[in-house]
């Protein structure tokens, strides 16, 4: 138990310092790189940082697949399933550029959340529907400038594993923005940040599998539900 503790307080403060570093290592490139208004290069910096987590870890183990299926000069509408706070640091060793849709109460977290404010992520007030009707409008204006946009369709983590309902309004903003869904599936990573416990407990394999692009140019605006479908059964099937 002692053992379990150590090292779970030493990965913890890890985790901490590596977040602070990466907070200031964003500072410092927007500062010399003030033409970057969509803060890729920002951005970017957190493909280091996510996999200075996952190796510094000896409780992680993650796998990655499916890369070949992202292309790099085609803008997306990225939908994952969404089972762990991990999963917001698994989805950058895809070392895609996007913009998360995240609730706001995440953007006040001290380091993580000023990070998520540095790279321009889109702010969600939950229950708020005029806050909704904002995210989408921000969503469009990035499609619109070719940055990609993830969402988790679902609304919140899955307590179970199990893939719970998705939500429509990604699946109808990509059919109103002509923009092609890239389903990506998260397993495995329900356990990765204990809950009830800050003490790590066993090692947790888990994996992101990047699936094929869904075209959605053969879909008219009342066929979100169809493409909702679609791409939720091609994450299970997976």
């Amino acid at each position: 138990m002692l053992k379990k503790v150590i090292l779970s307080l030493a990965i913890w403060t890890t985790i901490s310092t590596i977040t602070i570093l990466l907070y200031f290592a964003m500072l410092l490139v927007i500062i010399l790189f003030p033409f970057d208004r969509s803060r890729k290069i920002a951005h970017a910096q957190c493909f280091w940082w996510a996999k200075a987590v996952v190796w510094l870890n000896p409780y992680w183990e993650v796998s990655v697949s499916g890369l070949e299926n992202i292309n790099a000069k085609r803008t997306y509408i990225i939908v994952a399933n969404h089972q762990s706070l991990a999963d917001i640091v698994i989805v950058y060793l895809t070392k895609m550029q996007f913009k998360w849709v995240a609730k706001e109460s995440l953007f006040k977290v001290p380091f993580v959340g000023w990070c998520m404010s540095l790279a321009k992520h889109i702010k969600l007030e939950r229950g708020e529907f005029s806050s909704i009707k904002k995210v989408y409008r921000q969503a469009a204006i990035w499609l619109k400038s070719g940055m990609s946009v993830l969402f988790f369709p679902e609304g919140t983590r899955s307590e179970t594993g199990e893939m719970k309902d998705f939500q429509n309004g990604a699946f109808k903003l990509a059919i109103k923005e002509r923009v092609s869904i890239l389903p990506v599936l998260i397993k495995g990573t329900g356990g990765a940040i204990p809950k009830g416990t800050w003490l790590f407990q066993t090692k947790i394999p888990a994996t992101i599998k990047v699936l094929p692009a869904i075209d959605v140019s053969g879909f008219s605006p009342g066929d979100f539900s169809k493409l909702r479908d679609m791409t939720r059964s091609a994450l299970k099937a997976a």
